[in-house]
């Protein structure tokens, strides 16, 4: 079992992307097995997470994007900021990431900012007084074998193509003192989500599929 240093040593060095490739294939074998107790959760974005190891402030996932992913309908957007330094390799397909810059404007804004307390599969999306717009900063698109970084407090779109699945094996670590946030509506008002957790038979399906994405390369 490589731990989140080992993971995280070999997405920076970049050199041996196959070492990871297996690792994950390792994983998904023993999900689909049941021989690992864990059940995947369909993310409101649009992909499927697979969560490895979410005992402490570092964190391993799988994602899983389909190649039909179902009509995204956030309450809020798609735009927003995690309070985690997120670090992905990309295992299958491409991953395109939009970078969002946020700039205050109480006058006139486009935007409300809320905050995601998540507690268990429940998202308590909580407005803010702060008022914003937003605008594309940069867009990078990231294929099979490559990695990439969001810092903690960035806001990002990351989406798929339709028709092209993709896979990535995603590191966070925890920043203390900063929150999940979504951008919605300026008028929304404060609530609830709930996110779909899969049973065992879904979760060992959804680690078969994956695993042989993988295996054709």
């Amino acid at each position: 079992m490589m731990s989140y240093a080992d993971l995280e040593r070999e997405i920076d060095r970049g050199a041996r992307p196959e070492l990871l490739r297996d690792w994950v294939l390792a994983v998904l074998d023993d999900v689909a097995g049941g021989r690992r107790p864990l059940l995947a959760v369909r993310h409101p974005l649009g992909f499927t997470c697979l969560p490895v190891n979410r005992s402490g402030p570092d964190g391993i996932c799988v994602h899983a994007w389909p190649a039909e992913p179902p009509a995204v309908q956030p309450t809020t957007s798609t735009m927003h900021s995690h309070s985690w330094d997120l670090l992905s390799h990309v295992l299958h397909g491409q991953v395109r990431n939009e970078l969002i810059e946020v700039t205050e404007a109480p006058a006139d804004p486009a935007w409300r900012v809320y905050e995601v307390h998540s507690r268990g599969d429940v998202d308590e999306m909580v407005a803010t007084d702060r008022l914003v717009t937003a605008a594309t900063a940069a867009v990078e698109t990231h294929s099979a074998g490559n990695s990439y970084a969001l810092r903690a407090g960035g806001f990002h779109t990351s989406e798929v193509d339709l028709g092209k699945p993709a896979v990535t094996v995603a590191l966070g670590r925890t920043t203390p003192g900063l929150s999940d946030l979504s951008l919605g509506a300026v008028d929304g008002r404060s609530h609830r989500t709930h996110r779909e957790r899969c049973d065992a038979a879904e979760t060992a399906r959804m680690a078969r599929e994956i695993a042989q994405l993988l295996a054709r390369g």
